[in-house]
């Protein structure tokens, strides 16, 4: 047995130091791991052997003592010869397409026949993006000390999710880490591709609101003083037409009350960003989320086809039931689903079906309910809710195509309502105006 000292962060992130018995850096590295902490150095203490006693020269002479410090080091020396990889918990993620990109490319090198290690150094040197490329460098130190790429992956919890993580390990339990590794891939893809979807079709919306609410900013404060006073001096104190009036009304308010607006404005984002921190707040609007007229449907349909993909993969891929339904329940990004898949693992872990206690869910459409219904029975569950997920995913599609056809001429219409509204108001006096002179000419 020889002795390590070791130099680790626990889960905080916070360092500790201290020593280990074991009989080979790789056993030090596992027993310093099952501690709950992330080694970052180690390194074998060894013991030097003792100065020898000084020579006596002719004449009974002793030589001179060694200056303080040399030749009386004595006991141990440390030799941190390792280094390993420290977790960045306080980083960002790495973006989607890097590392779907990864992945893809992972699992094709070694579906060639290609080592993992050979694979990963051959990814870290192409690799652009310095964030994920310092993460594979840790992984690859990781896996020389010995440890199992799952293992090194949980270093990196902000770029390798518990989804990617346990699909890694199942793979690597079964034989078959090139598959999961495609099927992690090809998850990553269809998820980016819906995402996508419902970004780009909200992008049209968005810019027409902006542009809605700059103009009428616009023509409130610089366009309508003008014309306030025009009618003052024209008019010479007649009263203006109604809706005249209630303009030149909004005007004056937006310009005396611009700080006002402003601070309600921000307030009320602040406001709900304080609620959506509390779990029934965050709930409250997830299930307002569900509920809205228009787009509840398409987030209802995006979450069922989230759900569906991500409990299938992981089936698919050999992990467990249980262990499946609490990832699916912790990346639903919705606290209704992820409440109902609670209940699901409840039912599960209490050896009942999932058909019953989906059922009892609003947000599961009958079909689903069926599948999954189907699934059990004929012990395809895994193949089931991939169907389900492509069937979504196609009505996914539509939402999004119907939303953007529907919304399109509706904002193109409020827009035209606020502008013309804003035009009628200001040529009506002037139409009184022209009226008043015709008449004093005739």
């Amino acid at each position: 047995m020889a002795t390590f000292q070791y130099i680790a962060k626990d889960a905080g992130g916070n360092e500790t130091r201290g020593q280990i018995e074991a009989g080979s850096r790789n056993e030090a590295i596992d027993a310093v791991r099952a501690q709950g902490l992330f080694p970052t150095a180690l390194g074998e203490v060894r013991s030097q052997a003792p100065a020898a006693a000084p020579a006596k020269k002719k004449g009974g002479a002793k030589k001179p003592a060694a200056p303080s410090g040399e030749g009386k080091k004595k006991g141990k020396g440390l030799n941190m010869d390792i280094k390993i990889p420290m977790p960045k918990f306080l980083r960002g993620k790495v973006k989607t397409k890097v590392l779907t990109q990864f992945t893809r490319q992972l699992a094709t090198l070694v579906n060639a026949g290609l080592p993992l290690m050979r694979g990963i150094d051959v990814l870290k040197r192409q690799m652009k993006d310095a964030q994920m490329r310092e993460a594979l460098e840790g992984v690859s130190e990781t896996i020389q000390a010995g440890g199992t790429f799952s293992e090194a992956l949980t270093a990196y919890p902000k770029i390798f999710d518990n989804l990617y993580i346990n699909m890694v390990k199942a793979g690597e339990a079964g034989g078959v880490l090139e598959i999961v590794l495609g099927r992690l891939a090809e998850f990553a893809e269809k998820a980016e591709k819906i995402k996508n979807k419902v970004k780009g079709a909200m992008i049209y919306p968005i810019v027409v609101l902006v542009a809605a609410v700059g103009i009428t900013a616009f023509l409130l404060v610089t366009v309508i003083p003008k014309f306030k006073q025009v009618f003052a001096d024209m008019m010479g104190g007649a009263e203006l037409p109604a809706i005249t009036q209630l303009v030149i009304d909004a005007s004056e308010f937006v310009q005396h009350n611009g700080l006002l607006i402003f601070a309600i404005v921000v307030a009320v984002v602040m406001a709900k960003k304080a609620i959506g921190k509390t779990s029934k707040g965050a709930y409250l609007f997830d299930l307002l989320s569900l509920k809205m007229p228009v787009t509840g449907t398409l987030v209802q349909r995006t979450a069922i086809s989230r759900l569906s993909r991500t409990l299938g993969t992981l089936l698919s891929s050999g992990v467990p039931i249980l262990q499946s339904l609490v990832i699916v329940r912790d990346t639903s990004g919705n606290r209704v689903v992820s409440n109902a898949i609670q209940n699901v693992h409840d039912a599960v872990k209490e050896g009942e079906g999932m058909t019953q206690p989906l059922s009892q869910c609003w947000v599961f459409p009958p079909m689903v309910i069926s599948m999954v219904e189907v699934g059990e029975e004929t012990g395809a569950m895994a193949e089931m809710l991939t169907r389900v997920a492509d069937t979504y995913d196609d009505e996914v599609d539509n939402a999004v195509a119907g939303m953007t056809a529907a919304i399109e001429p509706a904002l193109i219409i409020v827009l035209a309502l606020i502008v013309g509204t804003i035009v009628v108001a200001m040529f009506m006096p002037m139409i009184q105006i022209i009226s008043s002179v015709s008449g004093g000419a005739n």
